[in-house]
């Protein structure tokens, strides 16, 4: 009699199973909860429901884990001049150089509060950071403009200040406050003022070069206006 109903439990668990509600992980933090002892790495997190499933890197050890990278440059691998649309839906690989997207970054800061963390590194091994309390940006009819406070300095200085309450502007789609197209002129994308203070996706080049103005991966607080960076990422993760 036991082997029998152990057979029948064994036939019916895939049923049992596909019962149970599916658990679609909105963000690192979700993943984390679930379990704490996963590790940093990309993971697949579902921003905007079911359909919607996305590669994102998880850095689960800085100061607590639970974030969630949107923008990482590291090797210059990916080219980041890129157009309006591939801005907005994401490119890249989680495992390198990528940007998550702008429709999925609004969806999430849309969901939960979050916080923001940027760490940089320059080329002769030195690391920095900044961090602030409030991150959010508006949908793609205003801009995606963006809205950030609360710094906190981490070594690196406030360079996203100058950006906050500005939309997103690339080569193609100019909504800066400048007269000219700063993404055509800094040679990226960001939500540029009036041009920046930080260029996290301008040309990767190898440290202090002015050859060209003001178009590398900059953080002006840090290195000032003709340092390109050698790793910089942009992570959030939810207010607590």
């Amino acid at each position: 009699m036991m082997k029998l109903v152990s057979v029948v439990l064994l036939l019916l668990a895939p049923a049992l199973t596909s019962c149970l509600p599916l658990v679609l992980p909105l963000d690192c933090s979700d993943i984390y909860n679930h379990d704490n002892t996963r590790p940093s790495g990309v993971y697949t997190i579902y921003p905007i429901g079911a359909t919607s499933a996305v590669q994102v890197y998880c850095d689960m050890d800085s100061d607590g884990g639970r974030w969630m990278v949107f923008q990482r440059r590291m090797d210059g691998s990916v080219n980041f001049y890129r157009p309006w649309d591939q801005y907005k839906k994401g490119f890249g690989s989680a495992a390198g150089e990528y940007w998550l997207g702008l429709e999925s970054l609004f969806h999430l800061t849309l969901r939960k509060k979050y916080e923001l963390l940027v760490d940089m590194e320059d080329f002769s091994g030195n690391n920095a950071s900044a961090r602030y309390s409030s991150f959010s940006i508006e949908s793609e009819s205003d801009g995606y403009k963006l809205h950030v406070s609360g710094f906190t300095d981490g070594g690196a200085g406030d360079s996203l200040s100058y950006h906050n309450g500005q939309k997103f502007t690339t080569f193609d789609k100019d909504q800066d406050s400048s007269s000219k197209n700063c993404a055509r002129d800094r040679l990226g994308a960001f939500w540029y003022n009036g041009c920046h203070n930080a260029n996290p996706n301008g040309v990767y080049r190898l440290g202090a070069d002015d050859t060209i103005s003001a178009v590398g991966v900059e953080w002006y607080q840090w290195k000032g206006r003709d340092y390109s960076l050698k790793t910089i990422s942009m992570k959030i993760r939810p207010v607590q």
